[in-house]
């Protein structure tokens, strides 16, 4: 294994990035495929439990590390009626999902989902309002149904539903991807500033310390990037606390080397909201702060077939199985570097939404009747939440050789973040964005971190010759993040010094 590769990071405890907040490890559920049907909720399943919810998928939920659930969409939201989901189950209507040309039975809705994030414990629930069909009325309604304790009419009605304690979502998303000519609603950005200003309004009359989600724009290269968001900041800034950024990522005409250099676009998405956000704030006068949401983001074979939705006038199907890739070993490093740029960017995000949480376009898989395994994606967002939660994210100060990419030109091959654990620990987490070539790694630790002589180092990395490896339902734990024996700790020169294999994520913890 050649290692002309190089790359240093010098962990600096002065210079601090921000706090991890405990909600860049959120995820999302939509009502869209199996990710709700035969993955969180299937009555009849040998492990479900007295309300129908698979509890292999729970555990698995758990050892995830997810927190805040965004839900019910995504583009389902644009044309849900959120009272379908509620009350007697056999009075509940089945109706066409238009985004995913299915049928939505509404077994599973407001009050299921709110049961099932008490079951899983730790969770907050993020809820999204259809701001497609729908507007301020309905997000009034849903507001009241869901968080006034008693009293009213939709108050007292959810109370006879069997929630007698309200709900208490404190954090809303203000429609999906109304940028989006896909979407049911898309609106100007003119139009939606206007709306998305009324609801906000609104939801602060009934409640005035709700956490609001301005829909940001659907991914970075959309024409209307940066106006989009200039219009509607400046129509609702005072009035919300995030504005949403999406993005997903798959390799083009096989360009893998830019594909493994992913988080280069994410980091430019992220600096470019910053700025307008500032720019907003500025030109306002505001003293007002907001932040980013980036509550969807992942690996996704758009193109794939599994991604095509139905088709036919008379072809509805209930859950089936839409936008279910399989993820490889490259696909678990692009994905890991994502993560380490949403920690190198905690100052400006404060909540991220990993999409999705089964099934689909997701790091666990189940099946109808069956088993549920952890996809390769699943161990880079279990590690991180495990290791970082409560952190402080230090500053990167990284030298790295570098490789070409088609896309982005040459990008550091080694991308790596420190984040020093609310124990005094410190994590490194790092990708070795070479296709075939080793990297020789070297962390070089802060004069501040005391007792050196008594800490333990571990190291893992998850990596495979093949990195087309995955995981699947006949070979589940094909790929595992594996100890890396190259890791050599100094504590008299204060380094770590490790191999990272081609195309690998690795996690450093010095307790």
């Amino acid at each position: 294994m050649s290692c002309t590769q190089k790359a240093q990071l010098i962990v600096d405890e002065d210079f601090e990035i921000g706090q991890v907040n405990d909600r860049l490890f959120g995820s999302f559920v939509e009502h869209l495929g199996r990710c709700v049907y035969t993955g969180l909720y299937e009555p009849g399943h040998p492990t479900a439990d007295a309300n129908g919810f698979r509890r292999d998928v729970i555990d698995l939920v758990r050892e995830l590390g997810a927190t805040t659930i965004r839900y019910p969409g995504g583009n389902f939201v644009s044309g849900y009626r959120w009272e379908d989901g509620v009350g007697p189950k056999g009075g509940r209507p089945r109706r066409l999902d238009e985004a995913w040309h299915s049928t939505e039975t509404n077994q599973f809705g407001l009050h299921e989902m709110a049961t099932w994030l008490d079951t899983v414990g730790g969770n907050e629930l993020m809820e999204a309002v259809n701001l497609g069909t729908r507007g301020l009325e309905d997000a009034l309604d849903l507001l009241e149904y869901a968080n006034i304790p008693g009293g009213t009419a939709l108050s007292e009605a959810r109370r006879a539903n069997g929630a007698d304690e309200p709900f208490n979502i404190r954090m809303w998303c203000l429609g999906n991807e109304m940028d989006g000519p896909w979407q049911m609603g898309h609106k100007s950005a003119e139009d939606y500033g206007t709306l998305a200003a009324s609801v906000a309004r609104g939801m602060r009359q009934i409640d005035p310390d709700l956490e609001l989600v301005v829909c940001g724009s659907s991914a970075h290269n959309m024409p209307t990037f940066g106006s989009w968001e200039e219009t509607v900041l400046t129509k609702a800034y005072d009035l919300v606390d995030f504005v949403s950024c999406h993005a997903y990522y798959e390799p083009h005409d096989g360009d893998m080397a830019s594909f493994l250099a992913s988080g280069v676009d994410m980091d430019g998405f992220i600096k470019d909201v910053a700025a307008l956000i500032a720019a907003s704030k500025a030109r306002l006068k505001s003293k007002h702060d907001v932040y980013i949401s980036f509550d969807e983001w992942n690996v996704w074979y758009q193109s794939a077939e599994a991604s095509r939705n139905p088709e036919g006038i008379g072809n509805w199907p209930v859950a089936p199985h839409l936008l279910e890739d399989v993820y490889s070993v490259a696909d678990a490093v692009v994905f890991g570097d994502l993560m380490i740029t949403l920690l190198k960017n905690a100052d400006h995000v404060r909540s991220a939404s990993l999409a999705q949480l089964v099934n689909v376009i997701a790091p666990i898989m189940t099946e109808p009747g069956g088993p549920a395994w952890r996809q390769t994606t699943f161990y880079p967002f279990s590690t991180v939440a495990r290791l970082a939660k409560g952190g402080t994210v230090l500053e990167p100060k990284l030298e790295s050789t570098q490789v070409e990419t088609g896309q982005y030109g040459s990008v550091d091959t080694v991308d790596s973040v420190a984040v020093r654990g609310a124990d005094g620990s410190i994590s490194v987490f790092a990708v070795n964005r070479s296709l075939d070539e080793a990297a020789e790694f070297e962390v070089s630790l802060p004069e501040s971190l005391s007792d050196l002589g008594s800490r333990t180092l571990t190291a893992s990395t998850l990596h495979d010759d093949d990195i087309h490896t995955r995981n699947t339902l006949e070979s589940q734990n094909r790929v595992v993040p594996k100890t890396n024996t190259t890791a050599k700790f100094d504590p008299a020169r204060r380094t770590v010094n490790i191999t990272l294999p081609p195309v690998s994520w690795t996690a450093i913890h010095l307790s």
